[in-house]
């Protein structure tokens, strides 16, 4: 049951926590495949989000963000770790969801490379990729919200904001 576009179509805030307990799935050019529970996520909303790429407006890196939801946003830090995201919303609302946590890789630069991910998955359609997308497995795990983490460049009100949603641990 591969999530489809109307799913993704949706605010930030109502995509995020429904990610957690999805299935993620990879499909390796060797053919092996990988299934992996999303465990953690935080939301980024918009332009007036300082913690959200799109705050600065579009740039090349996060021009994916403007385009309508469903499609991957993958970008580089510290020069050696990818963190995978997933675009949300319509076109022109830029919106993303961060991964940081699947089962078997707590953080999202250990779950980019368990999972290989890369420069090459920017722009990905998870609707009809053939290497990566997310199933419905139809449940609905309680979760907790804290704030994101590493944005406290974006000032004592964007950096408090609970937008982090994990898979309450006794859940997992």
């Amino acid at each position: 049951m591969r999530l489809q576009e109307d799913f993704y179509l949706r605010d930030v805030l109502e995509v995020a926590p429904n990610l957690l307990g999805k299935t993620l799935v990879r499909q390796f050019d060797n053919g092996k495949c990988l299934r992996v529970a999303i465990t953690e996520v935080e939301a980024y909303r918009g332009t007036d989000d300082l913690g959200c790429h799109a705050s600065k407006g579009k740039t090349e890196r996060n021009k994916v963000m403007f385009e309508h939801g469903g499609l991957v946003y993958v970008y580089l830090i510290y020069g050696m770790y990818w963190m995978f995201n997933v675009v949300t919303g319509k076109k022109d609302d830029p919106q993303a969801v961060l991964i940081r946590g699947i089962t078997g890789a707590d953080g999202p630069g250990k779950l980019t490379k368990l999972l290989s991910i890369d420069k090459s998955f920017y722009g990905e359609n998870l609707v009809t990729s053939k290497r990566i997308w997310i199933e419905d497995n139809n449940t609905k795990p309680r979760y907790i919200t804290t704030p994101r983490i590493g944005i406290d460049y974006a000032g004592p009100y964007w950096s408090k904001i609970p937008w982090r949603f994990i898979i309450d641990e006794e859940m997992r």
